[in-house]
């Protein structure tokens, strides 16, 4: 009888012992993971392009993250060309995604715009024209997602001037919105992260032409205040940036962290731009705790 109650005994001690440990697996997969944002890839036949993100791709599937999310200007460009010339961008672009071992969210940059610059000579009423090509061949401008718990939303920070022939940085109020819906069925405690082609925050200007000079309206995102305060009392945890194609930070002590990510393609395929090589970034998510690593995938201009 004794020696069955001992042998009952072990058997509950190994269940207990087997399922704690399953738990504390289970909750190590569950909050854990890293992904890659990459930012102004402006893909192209020219400068040796299609080999170097070719190179970054190679990268990016060695280290094996979870997803990529893309920071926009993914071509270059569709702004001034002709129809024939975009078409080309966009199947190079779309052809090279699917190199990729694991999914890819995109962003829409301004170069995916289609025909905004008179020079095109495209006429408004193409069935591409503006946004449609990328919507047609990539997806949506904007949407969320959520990935082991944390939530991104992917903006479309790209909108034409009112006197028309000019991008600036604005998330429209159709966004604005649609940010208020999903934030009305997003837990306040669920982290969340945001891409956005256009930055929110930067000191550039400052840094360049002195600190009293404001950014124009091409450079940041105007309504930036407006969007963020939308994500009061909500767990935002990081802004991921491009366009300006520099690596810069701005981390205050328990407030929102802003990286601009650099480029794929530094200085659009010419080498390093202000001392910031080609690269992306590799983010590391743990629960609460995110890490960011600027990442030089090691091409070099031929």
């Amino acid at each position: 009888m004794k020696i069955m109650k001992s042998i009952f005994t072990l058997l509950i001690v190994g269940l207990l012992t087997i399922n704690i440990n399953l738990h504390g697996q289970n909750n190590s997969r569950a909050d854990e993971f890293t992904f890659v944002f990459m930012t102004d890839i402006h893909v192209q036949p020219e400068r040796n392009a299609e080999e170097g993100f070719r190179k970054a791709i190679d990268a990016v599937n060695k280290l094996n993250p979870d997803l990529v999310v893309t920071g926009g200007d993914l071509i270059m460009d569709a702004l001034g060309v002709r129809y024939e010339r975009a078409d080309s961008l966009y199947n190079i672009y779309t052809g090279m995604q699917k190199l990729f071992k694991m999914p890819v969210y995109n962003t829409i940059g301004n170069h995916e715009i289609f025909g905004m610059y008179e020079k095109s000579k495209v006429p408004r009423d193409h069935p591409e024209f503006g946004k449609k090509m990328y919507e047609k061949r990539i997806g949506k401008t904007y949407y969320s997602f959520t990935h082991k718990g944390v939530k991104f939303f992917i903006l479309d920070s790209i909108e034409e001037s009112p006197e028309g022939g000019k991008y600036l940085g604005l998330i429209n109020e159709e966004q604005v919105e649609w940010i208020k819906k999903e934030l009305s069925t997003t837990d306040k405690s669920t982290p969340i992260i945001i891409s956005t082609h256009i930055p929110f925050v930067t000191v550039l200007t400052q840094l360049h032409k002195g600190s009293l000079v404001a950014n124009d309206d091409g450079l940041v995102v105007g309504n930036s205040k407006d969007v963020l305060t939308l994500f009061k009392g909500y767990n935002l945890k990081l802004v991921l940036q491009g366009h300006l194609h520099i690596f810069e930070e701005i981390n205050m002590i328990n407030k929102i962290r802003f990286i601009t990510a650099g480029a794929v393609s530094a200085r659009w395929w010419r080498g390093p731009y202000e001392g910031t090589e080609e690269g992306f970034l590799i983010v590391k998510v743990k629960g609460e705790d995110i890490t960011a690593e600027y990442f030089d995938y090691g091409w070099e201009v031929k």
